[in-house]
């Protein structure tokens, strides 16, 4: 079956066609890292790392892009209110989101930009602008004419009439208040870089097209971010850098918030629940489960309870890949390719909750072969759950996850909690044999208060997370 997508500029769900046959070529808006991140912005990062894991098992060979804004006004202000310098508040939060994304399993990007280190092709691209009458410059800033580009906002359905273009301070000189600031003027005390028009800093839009052109060329594959970049980022990406001569992004992929209560999580409005301090709470591995496993389009409201949900449903998953590897006595290696089923609800627009539907049936016949005693059938249904976990990032007997080559904190500790428990078993195990009844009973209803539930199996008792 043909992968489909979803493309916001279509509106609907498309045949994906690469430029390059056996090559996907994909930029995606990374972190503006005037803060440490939030579960809803590693949400982006995770699913289009689950997009990227899935069309490497197609077999494509994947360019991914995901920059670094690491100057725009947010850090500026913070600078200020800090009295630190600007580009140690970025470099700070910079590696707390490169933390993020390690501790949820997603693979590190084929190139990984800074915006400061691209003023040079800033530069060369507004000056073409401004020499073909896309641009042009007043009082230090250089601003984007919307009028000069029909096809401004196609991509998010506008009207131009209607349009209110956010406004940053400064922005002095415009021809008309619709037109965007590809280069603001310096301010005292300010960052700032020299140009043909004086001196300034980057806008956030010219950032972006000159990334994506230095690294993808002048046409690529999919362009992706969240669902508010739409308007007014990849809209004025798409007029900077179509007026510059490159046909830029042939698919545009977006996914949705994770809300609390309702409205979208953002520092601004105080209500923002940091990756960190989650992590301290939940094993990442449950936290990818959680934020990975809703389709990228689907809005998620946050809460306690879905996370609990999501910790005994992945406990469901580990618990049966733990109990085939004992009967196995041994590592079962993931299966060359996944079921039918799962593959067609990837292709369909990366339909994860469908996919994952077909992880847990194969779980369920994997455990009914476990008690019939059919390792063979168990072994089979291990390996095919493995090779589904994988395109998900979610293989617990992956390096990154058993801690041979990541930090999984739940991980890290299950040694150690194993060695305990299996002392209270053994002391269970002894007053059983002794038929005091009464005290093996107490003890397992003790562990299971600890929040660990027992099964006595004919290969001994087995502690599993409740």
């Amino acid at each position: 079956m043909t992968i489909r997508l979803y493309d916001t500029s279509a509106r609907q769900i498309r045949d994906f066609t690469p430029i390059i046959p056996g090559c996907v070529s994909i930029y995606l808006c990374g972190a503006t890292v005037q803060a440490p991140p939030h579960i809803g912005h590693i949400r982006s990062g995770l699913n289009f790392d689950i997009l990227r894991r899935w069309l490497l098992h197609r077999g494509y060979d994947v360019t991914f892009i995901r920059n670094v804004t690491d100057i725009d006004d947010k850090i500026i202000s913070k600078s200020a209110d800090q009295g630190r310098p600007w580009w140690a508040i970025g470099f700070e939060n910079e590696r707390a989101f490169t933390a993020g994304y390690d501790a949820l399993g997603c693979l590190p990007p084929t190139y990984e930009p800074r915006a400061t280190g691209h003023v040079p092709e800033m530069i060369e691209m507004m000056r073409a602008l401004i020499d073909s009458g896309h641009a042009y410059a007043a009082d230090g800033n250089v601003y984007f004419d919307v009028r000069s580009y029909p096809g401004y906002l196609a991509l998010s359905n506008q009207e131009l009439d209607n349009l209110r273009q956010p406004e940053g301070e400064g922005e002095t000189g415009k021809r008309d208040q619709r037109d965007f600031a590809m280069w603001k003027a310096a301010k005292p005390g300010e960052p700032s870089w020299e140009t043909p028009w004086g001196r300034g800093r980057p806008g956030w839009h010219l950032e972006c097209s000159a990334m994506a052109h230095k690294y993808l060329g002048s046409r690529f594959d999919i362009h992706g971010g969240g669902i508010d970049l739409v308007f007014p980022h990849h809209e004025n990406e798409i007029a900077q850098s179509k007026t510059f001569g490159d046909e830029f992004a042939d698919y545009w992929m977006h996914n949705a918030w994770v809300t609390i209560a309702g409205e979208k999580m953002a520092k601004s409005l105080g209500n923002s629940v940091l990756v960190s301090k989650m992590v301290e709470r939940w094993r990442p591995i449950v936290l990818r489960y959680y934020l990975g496993t809703p389709h990228y389009r689907s809005t998620i409201e946050y809460s306690e309870e879905a996370l609990r949900e999501a910790e005994s449903a992945f406990a469901r998953i580990e618990g049966f890949v733990q109990r085939v590897v004992e009967k196995a006595g041994g590592t079962v290696a993931p299966a060359a390719d996944v079921p039918p089923a799962f593959a067609e609800a990837m292709d369909d627009d990366l339909g994860v909750p469908q996919a994952l539907a077909v992880v847990h049936t194969t779980v369920r016949q994997g455990n009914a072969a476990l008690s019939a005693d059919d390792k063979e059938a168990a072994v089979a249904r291990l390996a095919e759950v493995r090779a589904m976990l994988g395109v998900l990032g979610l293989d617990p007997l992956d390096d990154h996850w058993t801690g041979t080559g990541g930090a999984d904190r739940g991980a890290d500790l299950h040694g150690a909690v194993d060695t305990l428990v299996r002392l209270v078993l053994e002391q269970r195990e002894a007053a059983r044999a002794r038929k005091d009844y009464a005290a093996a009973d107490a003890i397992r209803d003790q562990l299971q208060q600890s929040g660990l539930a027992i099964e006595d199996t004919p290969d001994g008792p087995r502690w599993t997370l409740c």
